[in-house]
Order: structure tokens, then C-alpha cells, then sequence
């Protein structure tokens, strides 16, 4: 009987397993993550030509078996790449995609054959080059630390510490970095919305910051638009700043009122 990973994947997870030595995804999993319809899907598949659906006994949460329609990887790459971005309506959705077609084979490959995590199924050689890659990660953090936020610092040493002995960082919840994108997503503001209030959003948290703390937020590295850039660091601590701007400027903007909740 197989048994699934769940790997993560920006902020959902990709449903995989390795059978003889090749990768396979869960349609259906994916299918829900990136909003398109997993019987339509599964049909376009399977009247391609490179279309071959594997169908994988697994075991469900529930203790009983179950028969899965996966994809082997190169598939996976083959599929993502014939959807259009364009008749996907919601732009989480059309977002998520964007994610899936770029760096959801890379995602496979970091769990399967770079044995991070720690997969049992590492070779000698690729836990060396594991530890490589930490030892230089670790060595580029503590240069940058005159930059950097403590807290984001700490956060990334436990990361790298676990996962060099193989397992899961203990980080406190208040430490987690909290994103103003991910604030916002967590508001339920579309992709278009946040693209339009990021950085006037961003601006009112650091000068509630500055006014809490009487000095400017640290900086760390994130991903944005594409590019990476120095950021200001916030966690998970800092979110009743973010509640407070929220309520002070967009609350009655995009929380919907009472009669829209009863509609």
C-alpha cells in the first residue's frame, strides 16, 4: 500500500509519493488547489497523447483504502503547461497556477532527490550536499546579520538547524514572520486588490511601528513581484499593528456589511 507525502508548497502542500523510483502528484489535490474542475481535467488527460494517469492504492485518514489518480511528474509539467491562465476567472486561483507551473517540479525534486527534510530515501551523496547547501545558507545569514531582524534570524537558524538533523523546526508562533500579502489574503482581499494596497498598507505598519517601538523595523529577505528584496520584518507578534491599521483605514472598505453576510 502507498504512502502519501504531504510537501509543502508556498501556503498549501503538494499530495506526492515515490513508486519505483518516480515521483507522482494527486490530480485531484492539485486540481482543488489551483481552482479548475478535477473530472474535466482528468478527461483532457487522459485523450492526450502523454496524457497516462496512474491509478495508486493509498491509504486515507479514515484507516481504508482508497484508489488515486496520480500523475508522474513529467506529466504533471506536461498538464500544468496546457492550462491557460486566461480562462481562469478568480485571481487567487490564476495566482496559485502561476505558482504550480513554475516551481512545483523543483518543489518534487527538492523532497524526492535532494533529500531535504530529511527523506529516508537520501543517498550519502545527496546528504552531503544537503549539509553544503545549510553550511552555506548559515555562513550567507551570518553576514547579513548586521541587516537582518533577530527574530527573522532565529526563525531561519531553527529552519536550518532541523532540517540538518532531519526535523521539524520548534519555533515559537509569535515568531513566524507575518507578511503584509499574507495579512491581506487572510482578509480576503483579491490578488488585484492586494497588488493595488501593499505598499500604502506596508507604509501605515511601519509608522505604527516606529510610533510603538521609537525606532524603524529591521529588514529581512523576501520574495516580491517576482524579485527578491529587502523587506521590513515583521511576526506574528506584530499583528495587533496590523489589526489596527485594518481597522483604522480598510475595515469599512472591504469587510463586507451585515446585509451583504445575510444575502
Amino acid at each position: 500500500m502507498t504512502t502519501l507525502v504531504e510537501i509543502p508548497f508556498h501556503t498549501t502542500t503538494i499530495t506526492a509519493t515515490n513508486e519505483g523510483g518516480k515521483q507522482f502528484v494527486s490530480l485531484r489535490h492539485m486540481c482543488e488547489s489551483i481552482g479548475v474542475d478535477y473530472s474535466a481535467q482528468l478527461k483532457r488527460i487522459k485523450g492526450a497523447p502523454w496524457g497516462t494517469v496512474a491509478v495508486i492504492a493509498t491509504v486515507a485518514e479514515d484507516g481504508k483504502r482508497r484508489e488515486m489518480s496520480m500523475l508522474e511528474r513529467k506529466v504533471m509539467t506536461m498538464w500544468l503547461a496546457t492550462i491557460d491562465h486566461r480562462r481562469i476567472e478568480n485571481e487567487d486561483a490564476k495566482a496559485y497556477l502561476a505558482l504550480f507551473q513554475n516551481e512545483a517540479a523543483d518543489a518534487l525534486d527538492a523532497y524526492f532527490h535532494e533529500g531535504g527534510t530529511i527523506n529516508p530515501n537520501a543517498s550519502a551523496a545527496q546528504l552531503d550536499r544537503l549539509a553544503m547547501t545549510i553550511k552555506a545558507q548559515g555562513e550567507a545569514l551570518q553576514a547579513l546579520s548586521p541587516f537582518l531582524s533577530p527574530k527573522f534570524l532565529e526563525s531561519k537558524a531553527k529552519i536550518l538547524a532541523a532540517r540538518a538533523l532531519g526535523e521539524e523546526p520548534e519555533i515559537d508562533p509569535l515568531d513566524l514572520p507575518l507578511h503584509v500579502d499574507d495579512y491581506l489574503i487572510g482578509k480576503g482581499l483579491k490578488a488585484s486588490e492586494i497588488k493595488s494596497e501593499r505598499s500604502m498598507f506596508g507604509r501605515r505598519i511601519a509608522k505604527a511601528y516606529r510610533e510603538l517601538h521609537g525606532e524603524a523595523p529591521k529588514k529581512a529577505t523576501n520574495e516580491v513581484n517576482g524579485s527578491i528584496r529587502m523587506i521590513n520584518a515583521y511576526t506574528n507578534s506584530d499583528r495587533p499593528l496590523f489589526d489596527q491599521v485594518w481597522d483604522e483605514h480598510y475595515a469599512e472598505l472591504f469587510e463586507p456589511s451585515l446585509m451583504e453576510e445575510l444575502s
